[in-house]
């Protein structure tokens, strides 16, 4: 009966450990500022220059650091970004409402951006707001920097 009480105190004192980490890594994630909400989600069919393969909607978190945005997993323990995407190498292709299932994996007022990012072709959902930001963003891009947002 010890045995059994220790070895449930310890998971508990794992799993609180584990979600305080957790939420310390959202905190500092958002401490810069500049955040938001969004999902990404690349081809299946084909993986990118840096070997990321499409495996449907991930829900993160978008920082803007300078001339980039870093994205980042909401449900990692990663301190580094998932994805870096430079402004200089960001074109918007396409925008567009979710369709289908895709509404039952975005947030509810998500807009869809087709983008592509040194050749590669991914997918970004983020609110109207954000997507007002991110295509201000976009468009600040210093003097002669080519910039395409559809």
């Amino acid at each position: 009966m010890v045995l059994a009480l220790q070895a449930f105190a310890t998971a508990l004192v794992v799993a609180l450990l584990g979600l305080f980490v957790f939420g310390l890594r959202r905190r500092l994630i958002q401490r810069p500022g500049g955040t938001f909400d969004c999902s990404l989600r690349t081809p299946r069919d084909a993986a990118d220059a840096e070997g990321h393969s499409g495996k449907g909607w991930v829900y993160g978190v978008a920082r803007y650091s300078g001339d980039r945005v870093e994205w980042f997993r909401v449900f990692s323990y990663a301190p580094r970004p998932r994805r870096v995407l430079e402004r200089a190498a960001i074109e918007v292709v396409e925008r567009r409402h979710p369709q289908g299932e895709e509404e039952l994996a975005l947030l509810s007022d998500a807009v869809v951006l087709a983008c592509t990012h040194r050749g590669a072709r991914l997918e970004l959902a983020m609110s109207d707001d954000a997507l007002t930001g991110f295509l201000a963003w976009l468009e600040a891009a210093p003097p002669g920097q080519r910039v395409n947002v559809a």
